[in-house]
């Protein structure tokens, strides 16, 4: 009905005076109700404009809350971020400080590497060069062995010399000086089997010989040996007329021995030498014992037994056998010269060869 009446109402012109006639007969038009106002559209549209206040304080107090919760939030996230960045910054200060340790430690790890090698390198000079020096040794003692076999003839200094460097070898262990240790041992069992020749006890017996040569007598400087009376008779018998006529009897006996003179002649008589030549004698002598001596230090048996032979015969010509001293003389002169001296000795060469053998090639 109020629909009706707001169609009728909106059906009249608004500007369109009312006649009287109308007037009339719309006045008695009333109907009951609730008032013009009371209308529900109206009551929904408040209801709406209340619910969308409401709703828009409601959201304009949670946008505030909102706002506030976004505000504290970022205020933290400022303080986390300020954080986070002071944590990056020392993060990275210490991944800078780290990278630089790393580096340093890279550098000192290069470094050792380069000084391994180093110590690699100088380990293996170290150990060739121990090996050169051991060869070298050896080449040494067996050298000094084979001087001592050709210049002196030396056998038991070659010996000794051929046993320092075969101790040598077994010190050094090596399995590569094998062959040459061998030839080292072959070697030194040649030199030991050779007759021992006593160089040093014959070279002394010549100095000896050398030095009595100035006090060995001469042959023509002896007189006969007076020989004791046979009739003499101690002074306190002398006093008696008994031994006056003993003694006188001795006496005259004693004279007519001296008129005779009884000598040999199934033997040479003494070289006579003039004052002058008896120094010469003796010097020339000690040049014939010299002589021997050079001969036996030079292995020369030849020369050796021909000066000791020149020398004997002097001693027999011009000296007194008679003396102990010249018999001495002559028996050490003898025996000297019934040595054998010249004694053929080994070469050392199988051993120089092992020795070139073991040695390391160039450029090995």
């Amino acid at each position: 009905m109020n629909e009706t009446v707001d169609q009728q109402a909106e059906a009249l012109p608004v500007n369109e005076p009312v006649r009287p006639e109308q007037a009339v007969h719309a006045a008695p038009v009333r109907r009951s109700g609730p008032p013009a106002w009371f209308n529900p559209w109206v009551v929904v549209a408040l209801l709406a404009i209340a619910l969308a206040a409401w709703q828009w304080v409601e959201t304009r107090l949670r946008l505030a809350d909102t706002q506030q919760e976004v505000a504290r939030r970022l205020a933290e996230s400022d303080s986390v971020a300020k954080e986070s960045r002071l944590l990056a910054r020392q993060a990275q200060e210490q991944i800078a400080t780290l990278q630089a340790k790393l580096g340093e430690m890279e550098g000192k790890l290069a470094e050792s590497k380069s000084q391994q090698e180093t110590l690699e390198s100088l380990y293996k000079e170290l150990a060739r060069s121990r090996d050169e020096w051991a060869l070298a040794e050896v080449e040494q003692g067996v050298t000094l062995a084979a001087q001592q076999l050709q210049l002196a003839g030396n056998v038991q200094g070659a010996v000794l010399a051929l046993q320092t460097a075969d101790a040598r070898l077994a010190a050094s262990g090596k399995p590569q000086y094998t062959a040459l240790r061998k030839a080292v041992t072959n070697d030194l069992n040649k030199l030991r089997a050779l007759p021992q020749v006593d160089l040093t006890g014959m070279n002394l017996r010549l100095e000896s010989a050398i030095a009595v040569v100035d006090s060995l007598p001469f042959a023509v400087d002896v007189r006969p040996r007076s020989e004791t009376k046979a009739g003499a008779q101690p002074p306190a018998a002398a006093a008696s007329a008994s031994g006056f006529w003993q003694r006188l009897a001795a006496d005259f006996w004693s004279e007519v021995r001296g008129l005779v003179r009884i000598q040999r002649f199934d033997r040479d008589e003494p070289a006579l030498l003039a004052p002058g030549q008896a120094f010469f004698l003796r010097e020339n002598l000690k040049l014939r014992l010299l002589n021997a001596r050079l001969a036996l230090l030079a292995r020369d048996q030849w020369t050796f037994r021909n000066e000791l032979r020149q020398a004997q015969s002097f001693v027999e010509r011009y000296f007194d056998s008679r003396e102990a001293s010249v018999n001495n003389a002559l028996t050490t002169l003898k025996q000297l010269s019934s040595t054998e001296i010249a004694i053929e000795l080994p070469t050392l060469n199988e051993s120089l060869s092992a020795i070139k053998t073991a040695k390391p090639k160039e450029g090995r």
